[in-house]
């Protein structure tokens, strides 16, 4: 194990960042990780259901993606507008009040008023009420003067690392099949490979399915910057397990059978409602700042992943290494680079097994 922020590092060439997504979603590329073996196998996602049977239970993020990118302009004093803002919405703290992150060339102290575009022509206002200074992960806290998911001058927060703007095929594509609780500032990727046929051809096989919400924020996505990765202090993120869901999992796995789980942020969801005095689930809603990484929590409840190939030194690439093992891990992306494998948000999956 390593606790050193380099040694989760690995070398990835521009042109291996997926810009768009698969087409049909269950044609991205699979690839297969044994961890007993070593072993590795070249398929598509559509072969899925192959490696899965009754012994295993998937357990999938159902939340949904918010058109939480907004961008405008500051307004000066005097009633003027000065330079440009960005501002991405996480979390509704009180009634007409957003935690986010937010950019812009100003010093973000309380008072700061910005205006953000709308087709309406209205304009949605917001000001700060709370700066970065208050809190550990450098958020603000703006009170807007109506809602800003539904005033339409919102986007979908496609990542930095494809290189456009999102357009009206990512309202769709940057959601999954299953999504419905609205909240997220980001997909669980992982679950954008899934298609009807898929999971039509996985409950063939006794393969059941289950979901969870955690609302992706910047938790999931924030960088790690402490050259010792157990000093790294996640984002708060909440979750939620549905009783129904905890109490068939949990005989699931006291029968021996195996959970699966849909992405790294169904990791987090499950090991955050861990209890280890009853070896169960809790169930119910919930905070998390769980951060998984090799030599520290590791996972109790889940036996597979299916995930996407993430940053280098990202918690989530930590989180898979919980998994499969840092240097399984690390020779599994040379391979995935090697063999042209497409990364990030709209690229390929893995399973781990």
């Amino acid at each position: 194990m390593s606790y050193v922020l380099d040694d989760y590092d690995y070398v990835l060439p521009a042109d291996r960042i997926a810009q768009q997504p698969a087409e049909p979603r269950d044609h991205s590329r699979l690839m297969v990780l044994h961890r007993s073996s070593g072993k590795i196998e070249h398929r598509r996602f559509l072969d899925l259901p192959e490696y899965l049977d009754a012994q295993d239970g998937l357990v999938a993020n159902n939340t949904r993606v918010i058109p939480a990118r907004l961008q405008g302009l500051r307004v000066l004093p005097d009633g003027k507008t000065g330079g440009k803002v960005e501002f991405l919405l996480l979390e509704e703290v009180e009634p007409g009040v957003w935690e986010g992150a937010f950019h812009a060339s100003a010093k973000y102290k309380p008072g700061l008023r910005f205006r953000i575009p709308t087709p309406d022509g209205r304009g949605l206002e917001g000001e700060l009420v709370r700066g970065a200074e208050a809190s550990p992960s450098g958020t603000v806290w703006a009170r807007f003067d109506r809602d800003p998911v539904s005033s339409g001058a919102g986007e979908i927060p496609l990542p930095h690392y494809i290189g456009r703007h999102a357009d009206a095929s990512d309202l769709d594509r940057y959601q999954t099949l299953y999504a419905k609780q609205a909240g997220s500032a980001a997909a669980p990727t992982a679950g954008l490979h899934f298609t009807a046929r898929v999971m039509d051809a996985l409950r063939a096989r006794g393969t059941f399915w289950e979901e969870v919400t955690l609302h992706v924020g910047i938790g999931t996505f924030r960088p790690v910057k402490t050259a010792d990765i157990r000093s790294h202090v996640m984002h708060e993120e909440r979750f939620e397990i549905p009783t129904a869901t905890a109490e068939r999992l949990d005989r699931h796995r006291a029968a021996g059978g195996r959970v699966v789980a849909v992405g790294t942020t169904s990791v987090r969801a499950l090991e955050s409602a861990w209890d280890a005095g009853t070896g169960k689930l809790r169930p119910g809603p919930g905070r998390t700042r769980v951060f998984l990484h090799p030599g520290g929590q590791t996972p109790r409840v889940v036996d597979r992943l299916i995930t996407n190939f993430h940053l280098p030194k990202s918690t989530l690439l930590m989180l898979v290494s919980t998994l499969a093992g840092r240097e399984l891990t690390l020779e599994a992306y040379s391979v995935a680079v090697r063999e042209g494998y497409r990364f990030f948000s709209y690229g390929d999956a893995m399973l781990i097994l």
